[in-house]
């Protein structure tokens, strides 16, 4: 009996230990189960374990993420709960804030895949700080409250989008701060502009993601007027020290708007920035995006060696060049590889929308409105309409149109076409007349230039650099010098009187004039002859340099705001610069493109026209004045010296007696 006991006592113990055998398993299957579809619910949502990606790119978990999914507003009570359960996953957040997005539902079908993070109210002051771009709740768009401090900083929590389209900014639309900020969001504002000279408090408003309107016309939405096999590109863009929302919205807005297929890759090229957010935060949130590839330079070069650096990672057969504060329309990038694959020595340029730098609002135009580039003789880049020489050979305005001269930012070449040019001149430093150089060389050495007006790429042009350099080095007028003793043959003389003629030290040029010999390429005679006949020479001038005040030491000064503005006298210095002016054969005394101009009140620079009347004077060298023809009065220089007027016209009037350098009179 003892020995039947025992085994049923076994037996029984055996049977114990399965039953909860199979309960656990049931236990746990059922669990296992739940945490799926939590998992699967926070993966549609943006949310899971990929970590601390950045802006947008999930994270977190717990609690918070039903808080996040919640339709309808959240009470400050469930804010604190949720912020409360969220504080434990915050090691690596020092930088950036947590993410959460919208579920898929929720946003439009138009929007998905395009995730857009939203703070609550009182985080808008330390996102600015810390460069993460934000967007405040729809229903509270530009309030501001005072942030916690840091040792509150646990308590954030993103809220979700409900609707992307009432975010702020979108289709383009400006957003527009109040006037009576508190002090603190005003502040937040001020320190936006002064890293970035233009308003990133706006810009951290606005999704990385948000929709444009499109500015193509019928002409260009055509798809058959593209080839079907067109070829990849890289897009490089470099920056250095850039505003997070505006860098992440560049890339985003190549993503949003790119074919996959003609997408090599996002070339990312850091000029040794030194904001924490560039630096682990950039890598963390584009780990997950295989397109996008991040090169840093060992030390500062500048944008011009900087974009060489990215160029030797450039595998793709084209090369496109991006600012870092950009947005593309749909549909950019299409008609500029077309242009490539036809002729793969053609450099294509989009039309460059307006990005206002105060608003963000998107500036477009169409077709109609395009120009093209041009120059000054201070070598300066300008904006010009299109020629009716140009407009002829077009049967619609929406065709790509030649263009002299590229702005330079924004544009695509062939990659072997840019290396037979010998890419960028390496002796150039940080920027400026690397635009120019690359124009003249495609033109004069077998290539063509073109402005694509089916292609629209907007852009933040600011009225200042933010960036700091080192100082004692006119790097413009080194770059510029290198351009004229290479490309500009006898021409270059006009840009030296403009800078008095010293040319300063402009390194070793022997190795781009032999590049120049052995592509063979042609003159700037034939290139001012064939592609920019419209451009005034300073050689027909009847008159050049400045023009001086006999009675004092003070010479006409152009304004340096801009055209409109009032023309003054300053003490003369000899150096060009906005001294240096032209008497035309026609009577205009010019500044390249702008003309003196009196209209009734005060004297000042306008584009010339052509038509004499307010822009026509003559200069009686007997008598030494300078006479306006339609007013019949003559410049004169005020008692106080220190402003232009006019005056009935007396030789005994000294202030009215003027020396104009340089002047010929058999040239009239």
């Amino acid at each position: 009996m003892a020995f039947i006991w025992r085994r049923r006592s076994t037996t029984i113990v055996k049977l114990v230990a399965l039953m909860l055998a199979i309960w656990f398993c049931i236990a746990f299957v059922i669990y296992t189960d739940d945490t799926r579809r939590r998992a699967s619910v926070q993966e549609s949502s943006g949310f899971g374990a990929s970590g601390n990606n950045g802006l947008n790119a999930g994270g977190g978990g717990g609690d918070p993420v039903a808080l996040a999914l919640k339709n309808g507003p959240i009470s400050e009570e469930e804010e604190a709960a949720a912020f409360d359960a969220f504080a434990g996953n915050r090691n690596e957040l020092e930088d950036v804030a947590d993410r959460a997005a919208p579920q898929e539902a929720d946003v439009p079908p138009t929007a998905k895949h395009k995730r857009v993070k939203v703070i609550p109210r009182q985080q808008a002051v330390d996102s600015l700080h810390r460069n993460v771009a934000a967007v405040v709740p729809v229903e509270d768009k530009t309030a501001h409250k005072q942030p916690p401090s840091k040792e509150d900083d646990k308590s954030f929590l993103d809220a979700p989008v409900a609707n992307l389209e009432d975010n702020p900014g979108e289709m383009g639309k400006p957003v527009n701060l109040p006037k009576d900020m508190p002090p603190d969001m005003k502040k937040a504002v001020d320190d936006g502009w002064s890293k970035n000279a233009f308003n990133q408090y706006v810009s951290d408003l606005i999704s990385v993601h948000r929709s444009l309107p499109d500015p193509r016309d019928a002409w260009c939405k055509d798809s058959a007027m593209y080839l079907s096999n067109l070829p990849k590109t890289d897009v490089i863009i470099c920056f250095h020290n850039e505003a997070w929302s505006v860098l992440i919205r560049t890339v985003h807005s190549v993503l949003d708007r790119s074919p996959p297929e003609l997408i090599g890759e996002i070339i990312l090229v850091d000029d040794y920035s030194d904001m924490p957010h560039l630096k682990r935060q950039l890598e963390d949130y584009f780990a997950s995006y295989s397109m996008v590839k991040i090169v840093r330079g060992p030390q500062r070069e500048g944008l011009i060696r900087a974009r060489l650096l990215g160029a030797k990672y450039a595998k793709s057969p084209v090369i496109t060049y991006l600012d870092s504060h950009c947005e593309c329309a749909e549909g950019w990038l299409e008609p500029l590889l077309d242009r490539i694959a036809r002729n793969s020595t053609t450099v294509v340029c989009p039309v460059i929308d307006v990005i206002d730098d105060t608003t963000l609002e998107f500036h477009y135009r169409d077709s109609s409105g395009v120009n093209v580039g041009g120059f000054d003789w201070n070598l300066q880049f300008s904006w010009h309409s299109v020629p009716e020489r140009e407009k002829k050979r077009h049967n619609s305005t929406s065709e790509p149109v030649y263009s002299p001269t590229m702005a330079g930012g924004l544009f695509s070449i062939d990659r072997k076409f840019f290396e037979r040019l010998g890419t960028y001149d390496s002796g150039f430093d940080i920027w400026g007349g690397e635009n120019l150089e690359l124009s003249f060389k495609t033109w004069m050495c077998g290539g063509t230039l073109e402005i694509v007006p089916c292609s629209h790429v907007g852009h933040i042009f600011r009225k200042r650099s933010p960036y700091k350099w080192r100082t004692g080095v006119n790097v413009l007028k080194k770059n510029s010098v290198r351009l004229a003793e290479v490309w500009m043959d006898d021409y270059a003389k006009y840009y030296y009187q403009r800078i008095g003629m010293d040319k300063g030290d402009f390194g070793d040029i022997s190795e781009r004039q032999k590049l120049r010999e052995d592509l063979q390429c042609k003159s700037f005679q034939w290139y001012l002859d064939n592609i920019y006949p419209e451009l005034f020479i300073p050689g027909d001038a009847v008159a050049n340099g400045e023009i001086r005040s006999i009675n004092t030491n003070m010479c006409i000064d152009a304004p340096k705001t801009g055209d409109e503005e009032p023309v003054s006298v300053y003490e003369c210095h000899g150096q060009g610069g906005h001294q240096y002016w032209m008497l035309s054969k026609t009577g205009e005394i010019r500044r390249d493109q702008a003309c003196l101009d009196y209209a009734g009140k005060d004297v000042i620079l306008f584009g010339c026209h052509g038509s004499k009347g307010n822009q026509f004077w003559t200069y009686r060298e007997s008598s030494k004045l300078l006479h306006h023809g339609s007013s019949g009065k003559c410049l004169a220089i005020n008692e106080a010296k220190d402003k232009l007027v006019m005056e009935e016209c007396d030789a005994s009037h000294l202030r009215q007696h003027w020396m104009m350098e340089n002047y010929d009179s058999s040239k009239l």
